[in-house]
């Protein structure tokens, strides 16, 4: 489907011809986006504010000042979706303030049933909900509400099609970064995970789409894309993700392209033999979810792979891409696992020697096979936490000392929570902390590294070239 040719073309007319009104006679209408989540969730609010933009809305700097708020949800861990109730439960005072003030809600949290029932019964201040999947109805949404006096709130669930809606605009925080999605939802029922049930089925983007939005990204000056997907190596559409990737690296310019997330049982060997030849413009990095170095535990959260497959790939990646850093998600205190377990999960880690982890306490969602097991204490899930975390820690070091003495190339993301001091990243991924200034932002720059933390690459700049 193109939202240019369905009925929500009339919609976002229909509210740009009202809030253009609204703004000759002296009031701009503003909206605000709220994002919780994951980096989908990041590309799902930039489609949103484009949406609202598109309607006629101009960009409040906070909810306080906004005529439509638009809250994206994650459902992914409990504190998620408890951090987006009290966001929701605190934007009561601004519909106090003004009664005409619109509030949305969408995002994993509300495509389950129950939650979009908890909204209704004991949030007033909403005035609808739509699933991740529908963003492309707010406009509907959104004009019922300004429009009709004896409008009922909204509280949906089930309008998944299973279609790829297409041109949605898009508005982005910055210029040299973006994220372009190349698929949604997943196939894959991992006993601990939500995202099946609130995304719904796997389903690709053409792509002719996906190259398009690229090369038209590309040819704005950005120099660094992500392409993400629950799953990306299960891409299917008239090619398998390592043709698409393929095809996208064939473009001549100074750019780099990233990919998110990887499943060890889909990452054939082509995929490895693209990054290894793309010249540089498929990122040395690899993010592979390990979850659990047990192949028991593996076996119970229905993964479809074990722990030979999983070391077999890093193998085959140090091979191919000698300088290529792998990252990973670790779920400590899954339900069931013994200390045996736990300590099969620090030996992986041991023999990788991974550049960085993203851990994660297990937190049961209500839905998934895992919730109903019996659970571990918080006590033993925390000192499990802490031992994992020391042991990173030694090795992040470890390896990140590497970097001292060495100039890498980063792009310039921004200024840092330190007055003066600059972030960005490496083609490998790694952040590094800088002096430099506002004018370098979206900006190639050579960085000599002077130390290290566990997570940091702390340099200077080496010389006055900007590109």
């Amino acid at each position: 489907m193109d939202i240019k040719n369905s009925e929500y073309e009339k919609y976002i007319g229909l509210l740009l011809k009202h809030n253009e009104k609204r703004r000759e006679g002296g009031k701009e209408m503003l909206a605000y986006v709220y994002t919780f989540g994951c980096q989908q969730n990041e590309a799902d609010s930039e489609r949103i504010r484009g949406l609202c933009a598109s309607m006629g809305y101009g960009r409040a700097q906070s909810a306080d000042e906004a005529d439509l708020i638009i809250v994206n949800t994650c459902a992914v861990r409990e504190h998620a979706e408890n951090r987006a109730l009290s966001m929701i439960g605190e934007l009561k005072h601004r519909k106090a303030e003004n009664p005409d003030t619109v509030i949305g809600i969408c995002g994993c949290m509300v495509a389950q049933r129950e939650r979009a029932e908890q909204l209704k019964m004991r949030y007033h201040n909403v005035d609808f909900t739509v699933e991740p999947n529908s963003v492309y109805m707010i406009p509907r949404l959104v004009w019922q509400k300004i429009s009709d006096k004896k409008y009922k709130r909204s509280f949906m669930w089930d309008t998944d099609t299973g279609e790829v809606c297409e041109g949605i605009p898009v508005m982005r925080d910055v210029s040299h970064r973006a994220y372009v999605s190349i698929m949604y939802g997943c196939n894959n029922f991992c006993s601990y995970c939500i995202v099946p049930y609130v995304r719904g089925r796997e389903r690709s983007r053409k792509s002719e789409d996906i190259i398009a939005e690229v090369n038209a990204l590309i040819d704005t000056g950005c120099k660094d894309i992500t392409l993400l997907g629950q799953n990306v190596n299960s891409y299917k559409s008239d090619c398998d993700f390592a043709t698409l990737l393929s095809r996208i690296t064939e473009r001549e310019g100074d750019y780099i392209i990233r990919f998110m997330t990887s499943h060890p049982k889909d990452t054939p060997d082509a995929l490895i033999d693209v990054i290894a030849t793309s010249h540089g413009r498929v990122e040395p990095h690899f993010h592979l979810p390990l979850q659990s170095g047990s192949d028991r535990i593996l076996r119970d959260m229905n993964r479809k792979y074990g722990t030979e497959r999983y070391l077999t790939i890093v193998k085959k990646l140090r091979e191919k891409i000698p300088d290529i850093a792998i990252t990973t998600d670790i779920i400590v205190g899954y339900p069931g696992e013994s200390e045996e377990d736990f300590e099969k999960t620090l030996d992986i880690m041991r023999l990788v020697r991974f550049d960085m982890i993203y851990s994660f306490i297990y937190s049961p969602r209500k839905g998934t096979p895992a919730a109903e097991r019996e659970q571990l204490s918080e006590s033993v899930k925390g000192e499990r936490m802490r031992r994992l975390l020391a042991l990173q820690d030694e090795i992040a070091i470890e390896k990140n000392q590497r970097a001292v003495g060495t100039t890498v190339r980063v792009l310039v993301d921004g200024e840092s929570s330190e007055m003066g001091i600059y972030s960005g990243r490496t083609a490998q991924n790694k952040l590094v902390h800088f002096s430099a200034t506002e004018n370098d932002v979206g900006k190639y720059l050579d960085v000599e590294i002077e130390r290290a933390s566990a997570y940091v690459l702390y340099g200077k700049i080496k010389n006055e070239k900007r590109i």
